[in-house]
């Protein structure tokens, strides 16, 4: 993934997310979507603060943002990147984990950091969505994955 853009897509802030897909603090992991190119692709981005409730446990002293949920970040790009895509009747619906395969950590994502999170849409069949996602903080990939998902009741 080159994680860039020849054609920037639109800009999909915080208040249109919480619109979109049912995650609410302390589970919502992207603060905006940019380049969302409906039914392809968008980068989600976190904006990773040494508030975020998970560093309490995720180490005192070495904070660090657990790989799981740099994941989940990735997951929730593309909820909103299915809900762009299906439109209004979709807003809200629960997406399901199916799989998660060739996840691999990189780097550690630490407070301060800016998450990029470059998602891109491998192929839908009915309600089943497939995804390749990368995370970036800068120019180095932290994280990477594929998933599938299935939205319900959409």
């Amino acid at each position: 993934m080159d994680g860039q853009s020849s054609n920037p897509g639109i800009t999909i802030d915080i208040h249109r997310i919480v619109e979109m897909i049912p995650h609410r603090y302390p589970f919502l992991m992207v603060d905006r979507l940019i380049d969302v190119i409906p039914g392809e692709s968008a980068t989600g981005v976190k904006n990773v603060t040494a508030n975020e409730p998970f560093f309490q446990g995720h180490f005192p002293g070495r904070p660090v943002m657990p790989g799981v949920l740099i994941i989940e970040a990735m997951a929730q790009t593309a909820a909103v990147i299915v809900v762009a895509s299906l439109g209004a009747s979709a807003e809200g619906k629960l997406v399901y984990f199916m799989s998660i395969e060739n996840a691999r950590f990189r780097k550690p994502v630490e407070p301060g950091d800016q998450l990029k999170l470059f998602c891109r849409k491998e192929r839908q069949r009915a309600n089943v969505w497939k995804f390749t996602g990368e995370a970036r903080v800068g120019d180095t990939v932290v994280a990477e994955a594929v998933y599938t998902a299935m939205i319900m009741g959409a």
